[in-house]
């Protein structure tokens, strides 16, 4: 039997007289979709403070949004839930689209206000529509709503990556649902009572203990063209005034490039040479043409210009990718958060990890940071390793039943859903081939 995606199954069984009901175009509000309720009306985020100036802020501004994990033992079943909700939609034609000249102001009725009041119904995040006409404050409120579950500011106006979300259509929506469960189903996790998460699309990083997020914190992950990888490992330790050790893909390319420009950038980046051995060599002797794998190890000292900041946290890993601090903390205000070679750096990392050696009372916060202000380089091993995923989910559901959508910026969705498709297809083949059976035995 052929592989059915989750729209085609709901489609089987959707319900002629509401097709009837509410065909495509019809200008009637269409009503909300059955349980499960995957798209009821969606708590209110909580009210913006004026903007965070220090990241014990910041990282707290965003914990007060949910303390709901984007990722648990239930999120597999929560994103078919959903899935089955929004195909539910999808047969009942869908949302309407919002024109790109539509204008909208409080209090003042507009052209298009019944449109997107429409979009918001049908969506979920306008619970209700007694009071139609002008674009009042139940509309801001819903729109605020919509923004936040798609990982944008909650401003209540019309921006135009608002606009872009909102017009992205329910089938698509649907995909990245169908893509965010096929790749939780080739994950193996064992969740423990305390983990960390790192969604890479929606740039965050979890610390969940008794199933509820306790830490959330910004994170930097790879560019599109170095993406970061989806992994599960465990975290063995951390390290205070870190080295660097530069990979050798950078140090081919970058570290070679600068060092053919200027003899001199080694030193002024406090970085050496070594050898096979671990032994300083003079970078004089080295081939900096950059056209051979490098035969050496750079590496850089540990201090205020480490590329790693004050902290790493080490998760040994296939990828040879970790969580750290860094230099460049002007990153963590961009909404768009995607420029490392590969790791993930953490938004005010030293909380970080003061919670993952809790139980290690001679290294609260205090004594971190004293330590780091001494200079002294020191790996601390964790007491009981934790595990830790990089997950790949452009679309999940908490369990407050709020669905959350992001961009897929590595554009790995349609890949991934594309090459389950293909597989399928050559299943059924083989199965239909005469020779299966004795194939089979």
């Amino acid at each position: 039997m052929q592989k059915m995606t989750i729209l085609a199954v709901a489609s089987m069984f959707a319900a002629a007289p509401a097709l009837a009901d509410n065909p495509p175009g019809a200008t009637g509000t269409m009503p909300h979709p059955p349980k499960p309720a995957a798209v009821a009306p969606h708590p209110a985020p909580a009210k913006q403070a004026a903007p965070a100036s220090t990241p014990e802020q910041r990282s707290a501004e965003a914990l007060a949004l949910t303390h709901e994990p984007t990722y648990d033992e239930g999120t597999a079943q929560r994103i078919r839930e959903a899935a089955f909700s929004y195909s539910d939609i999808a047969v009942r034609g869908g949302w309407p689209a919002i024109p790109a000249e539509a204008k909208f102001a409080v209090g003042v009725a507009g052209q298009h206000d019944d449109l997107l009041r429409k979009r918001l119904l049908i969506s979920g995040d306008l619970a209700g529509d007694k009071d139609k006409g002008a674009h009042d404050e139940t509309v801001v409120e819903a729109l605020k709503r919509f923004q936040s579950r798609h990982g944008l500011a909650p401003t209540g106006t019309m921006t135009p990556r608002t606009l872009a979300a909102l017009n992205v259509s329910v089938h698509k929506r649907i995909r990245q649902l169908e893509a965010s469960l096929e790749r939780l189903g080739a994950t193996k996790f064992a969740f423990g009572q305390r983990y960390v998460v790192v969604n890479l699309p929606a740039t965050y990083a979890e610390a969940v203990e008794n199933d509820v997020v306790v830490r959330r914190y910004r994170v930097v992950v790879g560019k599109t063209e170095k993406p970061s990888p989806t992994l599960t490992a465990e975290i063995t330790s951390v390290v205070l005034n870190p080295t660097w050790t530069v990979p050798s893909s950078i140090a081919k390319s970058e570290i070679s490039a600068h060092m053919r420009k200027d003899p001199g950038y080694l030193s002024r980046m406090h970085m050496e040479v070594l050898d096979a051995h671990d032994r300083p060599i003079d970078p004089r002797s080295v081939d900096w043409s950059g056209t051979h794998t490098p035969n050496f190890t750079v590496r850089q000292h540990s201090g205020t210009f480490n590329a790693l900041g004050a902290v790493k946290i080490d998760m040994p890993n296939p990828y040879s990718v970790y969580m750290h601090d860094t230099q460049q903390r002007s990153l963590f205000a961009n909404d768009y958060r995607f420029d490392s070679h590969g790791c993930s750096r953490v938004d005010n990392v030293r909380d970080l990890a003061a919670w993952l050696l809790k139980d290690q009372p001679k290294w609260n916060r205090a004594a971190i940071d004293a330590t780091i202000a001494s200079g002294q380089h020191i790996e601390i091993p964790v007491s009981k390793k934790l595990p830790v995923a990089w997950v790949y989910l452009t679309a999940w559901m908490t369990r407050d039943q709020t669905v959350h959508f992001r961009n897929d910026v590595y554009a790995q969705d349609e890949h991934l859903l594309e090459a389950t498709a293909e597989e399928a297809a050559f299943m059924n083949k083989a199965a239909d081939h005469p020779l299966s059976a004795h194939l089979v035995q």
